[in-house]
């Protein structure tokens, strides 16, 4: 089972270490002007902030090196940006209102897969198999 967990987590890992990587740091412009329509203060500061916390946090969770950790960051990656950036309730044009809305409640999921994560080291406290540390948050 091990070896589900792995895959598992980098599964989960990968589009946002994609997602940093590619669209907050090397395509930082185009990210800042799409969250400057979005009315998203600071727009080329949050683009990169953001992706640095996803880029950190997709790494910790796929290796196992304070995955709790990393699950964090990327849950808090999804609380701050997906009612500002997936504002669906905003969008006159149907087909506009309902990618948005498919997109929010993606980032839903995503946001509860990251809390399972964190929630599975903490119960595992270091016996996470194919993981580099144990948590970083003792059990609560």
């Amino acid at each position: 089972m091990d070896w589900v967990f792995l895959a598992g987590r980098i599964l989960f890992a990968v589009m946002f270490f994609n997602s940093g990587l590619v669209g907050h740091i090397i395509g930082r412009k185009g990210t800042a002007a799409y969250a400057r329509q979005s009315r998203v203060p600071l727009p080329e500061f949050s683009v990169v902030a953001s992706g640095s916390m996803i880029l950190v946090g997709s790494v910790l969770v796929a290796l196992g090196a304070w995955g709790d950790l990393g699950a964090l960051l990327i849950a808090a990656f999804l609380v701050l940006i997906t009612p500002a950036m997936h504002a669906f309730w905003r969008e006159k044009e149907p087909s506009a209102r309902q990618l948005q809305q498919i997109n929010f409640l993606k980032n839903v999921a995503l946001l509860g897969a990251a809390l399972i994560l964190f929630y599975v080291w903490n119960q595992l406290h270091g016996s996470a198999g194919l993981s580099l540390t144990g948590p970083l948050f003792g059990r609560g």
